[in-house]
This record gives C-alpha cells, sequence and structure tokens, in this order.
C-alpha cells in the first residue's frame, strides 16, 4: 500500500486509513510520499503522529506520478488537498494509461466537513473509494454527485481512523482541562486572545486544576492550515498561573489525561466524544460556519466558558454520536469492514481496473481544471508540463530527501531546506 499526502494530518489520517483497509491479520507494506510544499510535515510531527512507514520519500507530483508508473501497489490512499486528489487523478489517468492491474485508489477527508462541500467532492470524484467519516457524510455525499450526475457508487461509508483509546473512567489527580487549539479557527488576533485569556482565567479560578493548551505546531513548522497568530505568541503576554501550561504531541496521549475537552471545532472534539470524556464545544464566539461548530448542532456538546465556569457540563446526544461514528459501543471495530471488502472485490475483478474517470474533463470544466493541473505541473491531460520538475533517480528512502534539498537549495531558499536535511537525523 502507498499513500501520497501533504501535511502533518493528511499524513495521519492516510496511513491510518490504509493500516484499517488493509486485509486483517496481514503483513502489509506502507510506503509513505510526503508532497514537497508549504505544509511538507517535520520530523517531529511525523513522530507525533505515530504511524511508521516502511519506507518515506518526499516528493513533486510529477516524481510520484513517474514512481507510481513503476511501482506494484494494490491500493494507493490519496491524503491531499482536493486540488492535490484531482490532479493526481488526471495524472495517474494518464501513466495508468495501458495498464489494468492498477492499485485501487481512495480518498476522503481527514476529519469534519463543513465548508467547501460540492466543491472539495467533485475535486476528489473520479477515486475507486471516496471515504466518508460518519452515516451523516455519506447520505451528504451521494446527494452532491447525484445532484450532478455523477456516479456516487465510491463514496463508501467509515469513520475516522484516528479513534480509539481507553474509555474514560475519571478521577485523574490533578483534575485536567484541556483546550483543543486549531491553526486558522479563529483567525482574528482579538478573537484568539479572548479564549486565551478565558483559558488563563479558568487556570486561575481553579487552582487545583490542571490547565492545558494542546498546540498543534511549534514556531516555524505548518499544517494544513496556516497559523498567523500562534498562541505561543499571545501565550508570551497572559501571564498565566503556574497551573497552565502548553503542550505539544500525539493527541491520544493528552486524551489519556483529560477530564474536560474544550475546544471551538477540532476534530480532538470527535475523540474525546469516542472515549466519553466531558467534552465542550465552545459557543462564545458565535455558532458559525466560519468557526466550523455549526456541525456539532445537535450534539449536546454546545457551551460557552461562562457556562463551564458556573459547573454545567454539557451531556451528549446518542443519536448524534451514532450518526457521527463515533460512539463507543463495538460498532467502530466493524466502520471500516465494507471498504476493505469493497476494496478486495476492486482487486479480485476479472480483467483488471477500468481507467479512473473524474468528474472534471477539459469539457464538463474547461474553466477551471486546467488551473488547478498547472499548479501541479500537468497539463490538460495530466501529461507533465515541459520544465516540470524530474527525478533523476527513483523516489526511495527518507535519506534520499537531503539529495533533492540540494539540489533545490537554491530554488526554495536555505529557509526551507534545512529543516529537510535535518529530517535525515532525526527519522
Amino acid at each position: 500500500m502507498a499513500v501520497l499526502a501533504d501535511s502533518d494530518t493528511r499524513w495521519k489520517w492516510g496511513a491510518l486509513t490504509a493500516r484499517r483497509t488493509a486485509p486483517r491479520e496481514s503483513d502489509v507494506r506502507l510506503d509513505g510520499y510526503l508532497l514537497r510544499g508549504r505544509a511538507t510535515p517535520t520530523a517531529r510531527q511525523l513522530r507525533e503522529v505515530g504511524v511508521r512507514a516502511d519506507a518515506l520519500s518526499e516528493v513533486t507530483a510529477v516524481e510520484f506520478l513517474r514512481a507510481m508508473a513503476r511501482e506494484p501497489y494494490d491500493v494507493l490512499v490519496l491524503a491531499l488537498v482536493g486540488g492535490g486528489v484531482q490532479a493526481m487523478l488526471h495524472g495517474l489517468k494518464r501513466v495508468w494509461e495501458d495498464r489494468t492491474d492498477r492499485p485501487v485508489v481512495v480518498t476522503g477527508y481527514v476529519g469534519v466537513v463543513y465548508e467547501k462541500l460540492a466543491d472539495g467532492l467533485l475535486l476528489r470524484h473520479g477515486a475507486d473509494l471516496v471515504l466518508a467519516n460518519s452515516r451523516q457524510d455519506a447520505e451528504r455525499f451521494r446527494a452532491v454527485y447525484e445532484g450532478v450526475g455523477a456516479d456516487a457508487s465510491a463514496v463508501t461509508e467509515v469513520a475516522l481512523p484516528f479513534l480509539g483509546g481507553a474509555p474514560y473512567t475519571g478521577g485523574h489527580d490533578p483534575y485536567t482541562v484541556v483546550f483543543a487549539a486549531q491553526p486558522s479557527v479563529p483567525e482574528s488576533r482579538a478573537d484568539r486572545t479572548y479564549l486565551l485569556d478565558r483559558l488563563v482565567r479558568h487556570a486561575r479560578r481553579h487552582p487545583e486544576r490542571q490547565v492545558l493548551l494542546k498546540l498543534r505546531s511549534k514556531p516555524g513548522e505548518h499544517t494544513t492550515h496556516i497559523e498567523e497568530l500562534p498562541y505561543q505568541k499571545l501565550a508570551q503576554k497572559a501571564d498565566p498561573p503556574p497551573n497552565f501550561r502548553l503542550v505539544y504531541g500525539h493527541m491520544g496521549e493528552v486524551l489519556d489525561r483529560t477530564d474536560l475537552l474544550v475546544t471551538v471545532s477540532s476534530t480532538a472534539a470527535l475523540e474525546a466524544l469516542h472515549r466519553r470524556i466531558p467534552t465542550v464545544v465552545l459557543t462564545d464566539l458565535g455558532i458559525r460556519e466560519a468557526l466550523g461548530n455549526h456541525h456539532f448542532t445537535g450534539s449536546g456538546c454546545l457551551a460557552s466558558w461562562d457556562q463551564l465556569d458556573a459547573g454545567h457540563r454539557p451531556v451528549p446526544d446518542e443519536e448524534w454520536l451514532a450518526r457521527q461514528g463515533v460512539a463507543a459501543d463495538g460498532a467502530y471495530e466493524t466502520a471500516f469492514d465494507t471498504a476493505r471488502e469493497r476494496i478486495a472485490g476492486l482487486l479480485g475483478r476479472s480483467g483488471g481496473l477500468p481507467p479512473l474517470t473524474p468528474y472534471y474533463t477539459p469539457v464538463t470544466a474547461p474553466g477551471y481544471l486546467p488551473g488547478i493541473l498547472a499548479r501541479h505541473h500537468l497539463g490538460p491531460d495530466g501529461t507533465p508540463l515541459p520544465g516540470a520538475p524530474a527525478a533523476d533517480r527513483e523516489p526511495g528512502p527518507v535519506r534520499q530527501i537531503v539529495r533533492r534539498a540540494a539540489r533545490g537549495a537554491y530554488r526554495h531558499g536555505v529557509q526551507r531546506v534545512a529543516p529537510v536535511i535535518r529530517r535525515m537525523g532525526e527519522l
């Protein structure tokens, strides 16, 4: 199996999805490809994800496509933004045009889908499986595809692949409150300062508690979303009490010691709810599509800091939980069975698999598709454009990243290349 990812969270989703959809009780090789760009994960971010690959390479889109023309993978997971998925679908269609033994192509979303639903879905159309992380998402995905006359048979209901962990039993000493921060929600300095101030005030109000601000990235690192105003900088002026601190690391490990999870709309809320950890989705800044917390309407988890400070604890709605695929009743263990069976059926198909058929083509989207493909150095038919970066050798283990970084030093600049070189010794 292979995974192409463009950020830390998408590598996490893609690698865990590959593991969960692999045949049961089998020793499956997992090769990882990291798409070179703004959000290419660092070694620390990869370690935090906690999913090891048998081989890991940093590649351009063209290098990746050339590797896929040679490598005999059974399954390929595209863990990219929508435009990246669409470009790879067209590029793969081109490099596999003479093959019937091509891999099964799987794609989907990292977490909660609360914006650009139609746009993101149509950019993912053409994969053999488009994974929906919940029953609710599966219904919405099919409705979008059917509404534009596109084949909806690829939509496959699963669950978020990173749910799990021990159920919450309470009784941590000290009682621990965790605020799961997000890189771009909210965006403004005023809103982020407000949330930090309320968290610090909660820590002062409850000196017997441990109050943690869980951060996604350290200064200089990038994630799926750009973080213009990192909480680390804002916290320097907050003068927090001793029981308040910033933490990094694997979210599951942080949840192991959490008694109350607070967030605006992070998927960490779904991880916590799956484990039955008391969870609050904040309403202080309103319930708005731009914040993503509107996704949690009906969950029973919406509350404000004032309500929390007064002792209120929301009770999640069981029906809502079930529709989100987060119910910790044993059903999660079978959540990937359908996807696993569909992959097996496609791999065993007589005569091999047909060519990939994305909804967007030069005919259906002549003013949209060419620009998406050009951003990845591909022409309208998925062929690499003249002058596109080319690999002079096969993409290989992470040590080969150093060679590519050296070749691209002038193009990317010292600040971009140095972290890549450091990864050589850390992985």
